[in-house]
């Protein structure tokens, strides 16, 4: 993988990884693609009105539905959803927890049980890595076993040696079998435990993978615990290669975990925000529901060049919100994923000037 370091300031990082459909510039955030389609966008609002270069697809969700091998006849994930931009996809780990009444444990991976019809499916890592070849996504996710915390430590102990034992064979059958532009990603897991999340960084970056992902974050801890973890846990991974935290989060998370040396990351929160009402702006989250933006002529704000910032008022979109018209959900996506895209963008621009300190405290305040 060409991953290459442009400038840091501390432990804050700003990249370039080049895939094979274009240049993705780091710290940067992915819009959730779970279906091949982030929510109420399409492929022209991605690549022109965000210039997202990368988008997360869901692979639990595409292999039951439409499948694997009808996204694979249809061109991949980008010839299917029209976006020419790279994917990175994930190993369904997330799911089988966030799921969990529908799974069990099996000795070779995890058996599931569909939401849609109820029929049962076992992911292996091999066959995970198989529906993700098929999808031909740019960077693909191995399979790991998440837990919530709090957790027990022995169930810690066992996800750890779980997610590294899926991790070779991951790794084993990568090698023969992905296809010249598809790279794979390990998932460092452990908890809150310094011990364990040692242990699974060492032992996963001695596979040698293409990147690295801090998993099992954000799924009940602090804040506080989280940002601890982050800075703990990029101690033991290579400088050399990206940096991905799965699933967060806040504006101010991902402030806090540039700083602490994260490339990539994820959230539905910019999207599903969106969709209940609240939109993110330099001056902290507004509500569009509230009565006081009734009849409001401003944009949501007044320093946003976003496409809806540029052509509609708060007025009319408290308007499309209370009527519950579809538009709504367009403008109001693309609004909260323009400020994650140029909140992250600020951030490198930052990075190389040698201002990032400044850049995160000033936001920090603005955000309250």
């Amino acid at each position: 993988m060409d991953f290459c370091l442009k400038g840091q300031e501390g432990c804050a990082r700003a990249g370039t990884l080049k895939l094979a459909h274009g240049i993705v510039q780091t710290p940067i955030f992915m819009p959730v693609g779970t279906q091949a389609s982030v929510k109420s966008l399409d492929a022209r609002d991605l690549q022109v009105h965000l210039k997202a270069s990368i988008i997360l697809g869901n692979t639990y969700h595409l292999y039951l539905r439409p499948g694997a091998s009808v996204i694979k006849n249809l061109g991949g994930l980008h010839g299917f959803s029209g976006f020419q931009g790279n994917f990175l996809t994930d190993s369904g780990g997330f799911q089988a927890f966030s799921l969990h009444t529908h799974t069990k444990e099996h000795s070779k991976g995890i058996v599931f049980k569909s939401h849609i019809d109820g029929s049962t499916h076992l992911f292996t890592p091999q066959k995970v890595l198989d529906t993700q070849y098929a999808l031909n996504s740019d960077i693909c996710m191995v399979l790991d076993d998440l837990v919530g915390l709090p957790a027990p430590l022995e169930r810690l102990k066992l996800a750890v040696q779980k997610t590294t034992e899926w991790a070779k064979e991951s790794l084993t059958h990568h090698k023969s079998h992905a296809g010249a532009t598809n790279y794979i990603f390990a998932i460092v897991q452990g908890g809150i435990s310094h011990e364990l999340r040692k242990i699974s960084a060492l032992d996963l970056c001695a596979l040698d993978f293409d990147g690295y992902a801090i998993g099992g974050l954000a799924v009940g801890e602090s804040a506080q615990e989280m940002y601890e973890m982050i800075s703990y846990t990029t101690e033991f991974l290579p400088t050399h290669k990206p940096r991905y935290l799965m699933g967060v989060g806040t504006p101010q998370d991902l402030l806090e975990a540039i700083e602490r040396g994260v490339d990539m990351f994820d959230c539905v929160m910019p999207t599903r925000n969106a969709r209940n009402g609240t939109l993110f702006t330099s001056c902290g989250k507004i509500s569009i529901k509230a009565q006081a933006h009734k009849e409001s002529e401003e944009p949501l704000d007044k320093n946003c060049a976003c496409y809806t910032c540029q052509h509609h008022s708060k007025a009319y979109l408290h308007h499309l919100f209370k009527a519950r018209e579809l538009s709504y959900f367009r403008l109001a996506s693309l609004h909260n994923l323009h400020f994650y895209l140029e909140l992250v963008r600020g951030a490198r621009e930052t990075i190389l000037k040698q201002e990032f300190s400044t850049y995160k405290r000033a936001w920090l305040e603005r955000l309250g």
